[in-house]
């Protein structure tokens, strides 16, 4: 037999103030840190979120190794909330007028290793300067964006990502080039064609894991395998530096390290995109706003680290 239909929901039963705990959980993964910063006790989050639950006849949220996450239903919910939030904070900052201190709450970016490491934290700890009363959470991983990730406010991502849900807008190029230890290209030699890099191990990523479409390696050379792979690209610094072979590396990082050495950087200078995105409901979010502003002005006194001229 087919399942009962569901009872209709009762907009009066639902309280916008529940969206808002609801929000803040799927942010802050438990219910201590959530009712942390929303002041009250974790019992009161409980109970404000089985109230939720129960006024709309559906499980918003489940737990798993990694703490609470939002159901499929949850996560519709939360997407209809986020206007809610945002319109708080405007109410605050209306009445707060001038406030430096206006920015408050937990705020989540996720971004790729490297460029969240040597950008986009700098860019947090001087907008946390501005905004003591704003938690940040720094998420950095080098993979596909997942949408059903709970709560992020900012995404910074490699290329464009595809889904009519976000808005997102090119922060900067980057410039990938070949590296080697030099005490590496002493003892093997300095390649000085493509076809000689074929004979050196090349350190990349690990291709099966990554998923990300801009950082397959036959794009940019084609029919060299790499040997040593890892899926954080400090490490695979770390592996070029030890003399592991030649690394691909984005020159914003290698150039740090002055016993690396590019090589061939006018045949193989990689040029690729981050970009900035956040869900189309919280563009108007003034914490969306600030962080994009902060990761921007970061990036744009710092451009010939990302772009260095090429020799």
């Amino acid at each position: 037999m087919p399942p009962p239909p569901r009872a209709p929901v009762d907009p009066r039963s639902i309280r916008a103030d529940d969206l808002r705990y609801l929000l803040t959980v799927a942010r802050a993964r438990n219910r201590a840190s959530a009712a942390a910063e929303l002041g009250v006790d974790a019992s009161t989050v409980t109970r404000r979120i089985r109230a939720l639950e129960r006024a709309l006849g559906t499980r918003l949220l489940q737990q798993g190794a990694a703490g609470w996450s939002l159901t499929e239903r949850g996560r519709a919910v939360a997407e209809s909330a986020h206007p809610i939030e945002a319109a708080v904070e405007r109410a605050v900052g209306a009445v707060a007028g001038g406030d430096q201190h206006l920015l408050r709450g937990n705020a989540r970016v996720t971004a790729p290793d490297a460029f969240g490491a040597c950008f986009v934290a700098p860019a947090m700890v001087r907008l946390r300067a501005a905004h003591p009363d704003l938690t940040v959470e720094l998420l950095t991983a080098t993979r596909e964006l997942n949408l059903h990730q709970s709560g992020f406010d900012v995404a910074i991502t490699l290329g464009v990502p595809a889904n009519a849900r976000l808005v997102s807008e090119p922060v900067s190029d980057y410039s990938l080039g070949l590296y080697a230890a030099q005490h590496y290209l002493a003892e093997h030699g300095t390649p000085e064609t493509l076809d000689e890099i074929r004979s050196h191990p090349l350190i990349w990523y690990v291709d099966s894991l990554l998923q990300v479409g801009e950082l397959d390696l036959d794009k940019h050379l084609p029919g060299v395998t790499p040997t040593l792979m890892s899926t954080n690209v400090f490490a695979q610094v770390a592996a070029t530096r030890c003399g592991g072979g030649v690394g691909l590396l984005p020159a914003f990082v290698a150039d740090r390290h002055g016993d690396l050495q590019r090589i061939l950087p006018r045949a193989v200078d990689v040029r690729l995109t981050f970009s900035l995105a956040a869900r189309r409901d919280r563009l108007a979010s003034p914490t969306v706003l600030a962080i994009r502003d902060a990761v921007r002005a970061e990036v744009a006194g710092r451009r010939d680290e990302l772009l260095p001229a090429v020799d």
